[in-house]
């Protein structure tokens, strides 16, 4: 038996570092330093979508909090894939600005949660 519920410490560096890309993001959006291609909400839509299909094998057993939180990242970002690929916004578009920073946070969510998913997997089995 393992005690992969109190690893809630990679959570939340995952969950403090995806708040930083986010809000990066959504600085360097605004002042049209970078700007978000249909090809990336694409690419994104489809990672997404393969860890939604990951996710099922890997819900089994133990590690709750990480499977959960990679949900969370995962449908996070779908919808504002979703959102971005549906509705377009100027370049430096406050809404704008904050959906991409928060699809960024949803998608940088799903990839540290995905890991510390893998690291609480690696010291269960």
């Amino acid at each position: 038996m393992c005690n992969c519920e109190n690893r809630f410490s990679c959570l939340t560096l995952g969950f403090i570092a995806s708040l930083v890309i986010g809000v990066v993001t959504a600085f360097l959006q605004i002042t049209a330093v970078i700007a978000v291609t249909p090809a990336f909400l694409w690419v994104t839509l489809g990672v997404a979508v393969v860890y939604l299909a990951a996710n099922l094998f890997t819900a089994r057993g133990g590690c709750c909090a990480a499977v959960s939180t990679v949900l969370a990242g995962i449908l996070g970002t779908i919808l504002f894939s979703v959102v971005l690929l549906g509705i377009t916004f100027a370049a430096t578009s406050v809404i704008g600005a904050i959906i991409v920073g928060l699809l960024l946070f949803f998608f940088s969510l799903t990839i540290t949660a995905t890991a510390c998913l893998v690291k609480c997997k690696a010291n269960c089995d």
